[in-house]
């Protein structure tokens, strides 16, 4: 669970609201691992479903996973 002062509580106020939108409104990228991270700090989110019902209240974590992509190594197929 992620430390309290380090982040923020939501409340949806509109229809066809997700996990994965809050996290674009907040920080206008996907951050990895950040829809578990969210899930993780509000026990029995995942079980509303999908859509989250207007007036559902959401801690949303500000010490969320770094923007970087983790580094994959390249391959070429002619080396």
């Amino acid at each position: 669970m992620s430390d309290p002062s380090r982040s923020e509580a939501i409340t949806v106020k509109g229809d066809f609201i997700s996990v994965d939108l809050l996290a674009w409104r907040k920080f206008k990228d996907h951050r990895n691992g950040f829809v578990e991270r969210v899930l993780d700090t509000n026990p029995g989110l995942a079980d509303l479903g999908p859509i989250l019902p207007v007036g559902t209240k959401v801690v949303i974590p500000l010490d969320a996973p770094e923007l970087k992509p983790a580094e994959r190594p390249v391959v070429r197929l002619w080396d």
